[in-house]
């Protein structure tokens, strides 16, 4: 009945008859036919009574008719006609009011009368406890305890479905009378039933034994959902029982438990009593780590532990806290064991117990214990954290090496817990750690893991408590002895430090491993002496990461300060690591006062910890202490960048904008006005002398970095780094400063100019509007190509403002006046300056569209007209710009796809052009388009596009066709094949199916890859096509796995698919790194199909293969030796080495052989014997004293062998003609003996070899006279 009750659906006023009969007239189930019989009989006689047929009616007639028949003295009445009254109310109930239910308590009498029948089926008994389950949840509190007793009874059923159903209503039943006498007495019902049935199989023997564990199980499928929802005493009472079920450590009986107690746990409305949860935790712990235990079992415990002990701690703390130690032992034991599994479900069980249940006031506690107490003679036991302690370094024993791995995550979950603490708890840990670097790699594959647990030692200590335990032993006489693998975890994971203690124990650690240095020096160790010098730099290197969130900068900079000045002047190699510092620092405390929160997704506890000491107070105090500190620093900073000429990384640049931008304004404007006018002198210094040899826009190639070119841009540099602590006025100075520099004719002076005027656009807001007059007019001037790039970061910002500007007018000309030089950058060599310039054109757009600046969809497609403007340029370079302008606009912003397709008639009458620059800008217009359209804009395109990719002028159809193969290609992905059929010109019909069959290949090819190699290739696929890269679009070889075979164009299809066309991406991790070496022109040669010299990238990669192909040749002669095995050189050149000739060996040893053991295939191929090609050669045969060939023992007759050459099947005529020349002699022969009988053929082939022979005997020895 489970179709039909699950399924109907009908309104309270609708004909319940009528529905049921409707659905029920097609089926033919015996007890369907029942049910339609009854329904039809009980609307026969509410018709006779005049009764309306609705479900309220049908269940007062159903209830009448099934009273009368339980109520007949003749005993139970048949179960056939019994069930379909049952099925009815099960249907009509849902139907009914809760008041017409209740009434007189009929429908629960009759409910469960059906439900005490011997006789009921199991499907009768479903529909009578859907009943029941309703009047429970309908009728409250004023239902009978019999009704529970009944509904109990069905738990321990024997059918599956009664059993199931009859949990899932004691379930709702819980649900709906919550809080309520009634459920207090439900949950009383369960615990003493499942007592009851416990001790039945506890205590007695045989078949009674065999039939209380049955029960219990069945119960125990029932308390998983409903454990949750009984009282908080009665659960006691169950969860005591749980604790004899688990002694008996049996698998199929300890799964519903741990279930049940699971469900328990993560109920967060459930009353968990603490006492017994933690208690059967405890003994869960115990039983299920014993090595025997199944894998599953250990797993659920595990997972139990976690969830159980994490709740219990929730409620009270205490209880849990106690039994702590031993839940650790418990999962300990697990991790020991060989589950896989089991151990991560232990190891995760662990970290978020140790995050969970061990607090700050649990650590307080230890901490004041282990004060208080002199641990010499300590008579009190170890406290709480202590034996966690314990318990988390015995996972360091060599028996846990299998599993070191997740021992170390713990150990270092352990340690970012306990923070500074950890050195009162894990002192001895940390030894075991650095012990382990003494381990063998063979036997420890685990280094990595190892250096980030040490890691987490050092970020939770703090590096002055962990250098105490782990000392780097910088003293030792021997080198070898110091722990010079400190230093990178040092470096990685050193924050929240003292500056002090870099101040006290680093810097006098470097002075004296310096004065080490100088002493080897002078003794003439040069090696030892450049040894103890690295470790010199190493420890400087340690000093950005003490200056990661430091926790004394105010107390401490200022003794530091001094130190990083001397080593400044001093020490020119610790110069970029000192500069890193103080950005550091600076940056820091600048994002504190500012509001700025640090990302803590990504960081790590120590990394949390240090910045939550930090607030906008201390960040204050901090900044004032560096700003103090400023002047000299600055002054020392600048006086190095003027000196030294150089700055590698521009850390110096970067530091000293950094100290500019906290310094007091008169620092930094005295140290501006000092550069003004040192800049002022190089440039009265600069036109001063004659440099008349040097073109007007050359640039300026002095080596020397003191002239008077290198000066001035150091200068200008300079005043990049000193603009963040300038005001207005100062900038104003500064910009007066640039006007002549930026007409300078050397370009090195030029690009520092545009670049100071960048920075300054950028940083300034107001600098524009106040200048804008001025910079129109300065960046009219033509510059120098080296300056570009600055000079378009500098018109992003003027055409910006003209975004912004309402006045139409001005923002027409201000555009119009610089977007062609924007839109001509894009042709630039240089690949920054083209970068930059594709970059401007996409945030200018972004300025247009940006509504929040009043930027709207309207201004945005007028830029793209502007744009589309500079198509009617006259010159090609102009037009081809434009082009590509348009088709990066139009891969930025989808709005402007349908404008761009009103382009399509100007773009194929562009392709018509005999100009392979603008050809190739439209080519890649029309890739992105395809690439970016929805497919319906591709459908109502389709027909022009292919029609106008297809029409090419004569000359220059070749040039392009892997590229116009490519969008077809794609046509075809996108909208289908029959769909490109349909508008493909019949002409053209055989280029289609070329592309089929090549695809057809690549899929079976792909086929026989593994799923995984076809995956990651889809996604590196995607991924490389969905950022944009002029180059892939626009270059003259395209994509990667383009094909360049064009012979379509011909009418002629290839059995094989080019070299091109084996996917020579990054996916190609199928293929040996021989094949990835293998050249476009080897594969050719074997897939018998022609170069295509007109793809340029083609012809260069076979010269080079082929260049790559004769060195290897000529390094292919193998070395000689001698008997003694000693190596025979040969001077003068290269000698013929001798072949060792035995007749009597074997053909598959012989040097010479075809099957040469020796001999590697490669050189087998290699063996030329005519000039159609490389085969056999049979020289094993010939005499060395005599013309023709020999019998060797144990070896075939010789015999006759033409090898066939496959350039015999080419289609070119000149390679056909190599192949048949060798062959022509032997058709000659063979007409010349025509006719003749055997003896007269050899006969006469013995008489010419004969005199062949003696005629070259005769010549040698005229020769010899």
């Amino acid at each position: 009945m489970e179709d039909i009750e699950t399924n109907t659906c009908l309104t309270v006023t609708e004909d319940f008859g009528e529905f049921m009969l409707s659905r029920l007239s097609q089926s033919k189930r015996p007890d369907h036919k029942h049910l339609s019989a009854v329904i039809e009989e009980l609307s026969k006689t509410l018709t006779e009574g005049n009764h309306s047929r609705t479900p309220v009616a049908y269940f007062a007639a159903t209830c009448s008719s099934l009273d009368s028949l339980l109520s007949s003295s003749d005993g139970e009445p048949p179960v056939e006609v019994i069930q379909p009254h049952v099925v009815i109310l099960s249907l009509v109930f849902p139907k009914v009011s809760p008041g017409v239910l209740k009434r007189n308590g009929l429908a629960l009498r009759l409910v469960l009368s059906v439900l005490r029948l011997r006789s009921a089926t199991p499907e009768c008994l479903v529909s009578a406890l859907k009943c029941l389950a309703h009047l429970l949840t309908t009728t409250g509190n004023e239902v009978s305890e019999s009704s529970y007793s009944v509904l109990l009874s069905f738990v321990t059923h024997s059918d599956g479905k009664v059993r199931k159903l009859a949990s899932s209503c004691l379930r709702d039943v819980l649900v709906k009378s919550s809080g309520t006498k009634a459920w207090q007495s439900l949950s009383g019902n369960i615990a003493e039933l499942f007592r009851k049935y416990l001790d039945l199989a506890h205590k007695s023997e045989g078949r009674s034994s065999a039939e209380g564990a049955q029960q219990v199980l069945y119960i125990l499928g029932a308390l998983k959902e409903c454990l949750a929802l009984m009282s908080k005493k009665h659960i006691a009472t169950v969860i005591d029982g749980f604790k004899i079920l688990l002694i008996t450590r049996d698998a199929f009986i300890a799964r519903p438990v741990i279930d049940s107690l699971n469900a328990l746990c993560l109920n967060p409305t459930s009353e968990v009593p603490v006492e017994a949860l933690v208690e059967v935790l405890y003994h869960a712990g115990v039983l299920f780590s014993a090595p025997e235990t199944s894998a599953d079992a250990m797993s659920s415990t595990a997972r139990l532990l976690k969830v159980g002990m994490m709740r219990a701690f929730s409620l009270n703390r205490d209880v849990c806290v106690a039994k702590l130690p031993s839940v650790f032992n418990g999962l300990k034991d697990i991790i020991a064991s060989e589950h896989e599994e089991a151990i991560f479900a232990a190891t995760d069980a662990l970290k978020s117990l140790i995050n969970s249940c061990i607090d700050d006031s649990l650590i307080r506690e230890s901490v004041n214990g282990i004060r208080n107490s002199n641990l010499e003679a300590r008579k009190s036991s170890p406290t709480v954290i202590e034996k966690l302690c314990a318990t988390v370094e015995s996972l360091l024993d060599y028996k846990y090496h299998a599993v070191w791995d997740m021992a170390f995550q713990v150990v270092s979950t352990m340690f970012d817990k306990l923070g500074e603490d950890a050195s009162y708890f894990m002192r001895k840990t940390l030894e075991d750690l650095s012990d382990m670097k003494d381990l063998p790699d063979e036997d420890f594959p685990y280094t990595k893991q190892l250096h980030e647990c040490v890691g987490s030692a050092l970020g939770a200590m703090g590096p002055e408590t962990f250098l105490n335990i782990v000392r780097l032993n910088l003293e030792a006489s021997d080198l070898t002895e110091v722990n010079v693998w400190l230093f990178p975890i040092l470096k990685q994971y050193t924050v929240g430090g003292r500056l002090s203690f870099f101040t006290e124990y680093i810097s006098r650690m470097i002075e004296t491993m310096s004065q080490k240095a100088q002493q080897l020096k002078l003794q003439g160790l040069t090696a030892a002496s450049r040894s103890v010098d690295s470790l010199v730099y190493s420890l400087w290197a340690l000093l950005p990461s003490f200056c990661n969130y430091p926790v004394d900068t105010a107390e401490s900079f200022a003794d530091l300060g001094r130190i990083l000045c001397g080593a400044l002047q001093s020490q020119a190699e610790t110069r970029g690591v000192i500069c890193t510092s103080l950005n550091i620092l600076i940056q820091q405390n600048k994002e504190v006062v500012d509001g700025k929160e640090m990302p803590v997704d990504d960081a790590n506890p120590a990394m949390v910890r240090a910045s939550a000491r930090y607030n906008s107070d201390i960040a204050a105090a901090n900044l004032k202490v560096l700003r103090s500190c400023a002047p000299k620093l600055l002054d020392v900073l600048s006086r190095i960048y003027h000196e030294s000429g150089k700055d590698d990384g521009g850390s110096l640049q970067s530091a000293i904008g950094n100290l500019a931008s906290i310094a007091e304004k008169k620092t930094v404007s005295k140290l501006l006005f000092k550069t003004l006018r040192e800049l002022l002198e190089a440039t009265k210094t600069a036109i001063a002398q004659d440099e008349s040899s040097v073109s007007e826009m050359d640039v300026d190639n002095s080596t020397d970095r003191n002239s008077s070119s290198n000066v001035r841009a150091r200068l200008f540099d300079l005043l990049v780094s000193l603009l963040p602590g300038l005001d207005g006025q100062e900038v104003d100075t500064v910009f007066s400063s640039l006007k002549p520099a930026m007409q300078d004719p050397k370009g090195q002076i030029q690009k520092k100019a545009y670049k100071v005027l960048s920075v300054i656009l950028k940083s300034s807001d107001g600098f524009v509007s106040k200048n804008l007059e001025e910079l129109l007019e300065l960046m009219h001037n033509i510059c120098h190509v080296s300056a570009k790039r600055h000079k378009l970061d500098c018109l992003y910002f003027l055409l910006a403002h003209a975004s912004r500007t309402d006045d139409l007018k001005a923002r027409k000309d201000i555009v119009s006046s610089f977007l062609p030089e924007v839109i001509l950058a894009l042709k630039e060599v240089n690949k920054k300056t083209r970068s930059r310039a594709y970059d401007v054109l996409v945030q200018i757009g972004h300025a247009y569209a940006d509504e929040e600046n009043g930027g709207d969809n309207e201004k945005l497609h007028g830029y793209f007209n502007m744009v589309v403007g500079c198509l009617a340029g006259e010159k090609p370079q102009m037009i081809s710009a434009a082009v590509k302008g348009v088709a990066r606009l139009t891969y930025e912003f989808s709005d402007l796809i349908a404008s761009a397709y009103n382009l399509l008639p100007s773009t194929f009458l562009l392709l018509q052009r005999r100009n392979k620059e603008i050809t190739k800008a439209n080519l890649g217009l029309l890739k992105v388009l395809v690439a970016k359209s929805p497919v319906e804009g591709l459908h109502a395109n389709l027909k022009s596009m292919v029609e106008g990719l297809l029409k090419w002028p004569e000359g220059t159809k070749n040039l392009f066709k892997a590229k116009v193969r490519l969008l077809l290609e794609m046509l075809i992905k996108k909208c289908g094949t029959e769909a490109v059929k349909s508008v493909m010109p019949e002409e053209h019909m055989k280029l289609l199916t070329n592309i089929r069959k090549v695809k057809e290949r690549k899929e079976k090819k792909y086929a026989a890859a593994s799923e995984m190699s076809r995956s990651q290739h889809s996604k590196e696929t995607a991924s490389k096509a969905s950022r944009w890269n002029d180059t892939k679009i626009f270059s003259d070889f395209d994509d990667e796995d383009e094909d360049s075979d064009g012979d379509y164009m011909d009418g002629e299809t290839h059995g094989r698919s080019k070299a091109s066309s084996l996917l020579k991406s990054k996916t190609s991790a199928l293929r040996s790194k021989k094949n990835q070496r293998q050249s476009h022109l080897e594969v050719n040669e074997s897939d018998d199909e022609p170069l295509d010299l007109m793809d340029r990238f083609k012809t260069r990669s076979a010269l080079r293969s082929s260049e790559l192909r004769k060195r290897k040749a000529d390094s292919d002669e193998e070395a000689e030796f001698d008997e003694e095995g000693r190596l025979i050189i040969n001077e003068g050149g290269r000698t013929k080495r001798k072949e060792i000739s035995d007749p009597d060996s074997d053909a598959k040893s012989s040097k010479g052989s075809r099957f040469s053991a020796n001999t590697s295939k490669k050189n087998q191929k290699r063996m030329k014997t005519s000039e159609s090609g490389y085969a056999y050669t049979g020289k094993e045969y010939a005499s060395k004293k005599a013309s023709g060939d020999l019998k060797r023992k144990d070896k075939l007759e010789p015999y006759a062998y033409w090898p066939l050459d496959r350039k015999m099947m080419s289609r070119r005529p000149d390679q056909r003609a190599v192949a048949v020349r060798g062959m022509s002699s032997v058709v000659k022969l063979t007409k010349r003996l025509e006719g003749k009988s055997t003896a007269e053929a050899l006969a006469a082939t013995k008489f010419k070899k004969f005199k062949r022979s003696g005629q070259k005997k005769s010549a040698g020895k005229k020769k010899s006279k």
